[in-house]
């Protein structure tokens, strides 16, 4: 379990370090992506684990603690662009 629960956190952080390398012009700041990077892993995994039970299914919770990692440094993006806004008549 705390192998399982390391391994988690060591790919959030993976995770994490590859959006800060790709998109860090649309995201906050790196200590916050890495936070959410890991919370969003450990989560996932705690989340996983808690509905498959304990057991063989270590790659699955893994593979839970990514999904939910992805989704939340999603979350972090901002758009691309400025977004034009239109001035309404006078």
């Amino acid at each position: 379990m705390i192998l399982e629960a390391l391994g988690s956190a060591v790919l959030g952080l993976v995770l994490a370090w590859a959006a800060v390398q790709r998109l860090s012009h649309r995201l906050p700041t790196p200590t916050l992506v890495y936070a959410t990077g890991v919370a969003g892993a450990l989560f996932g995994d705690f989340v996983t684990h808690s509905a498959l039970g304990p057991g063989p299914a270590a790659l699955v919770s893994l593979l839970g603690a990514a999904v939910v990692a992805a989704a939340s440094l999603s979350l972090l993006l901002r758009p691309a662009g400025r977004l034009r806004r239109r001035s309404a008549p006078a």
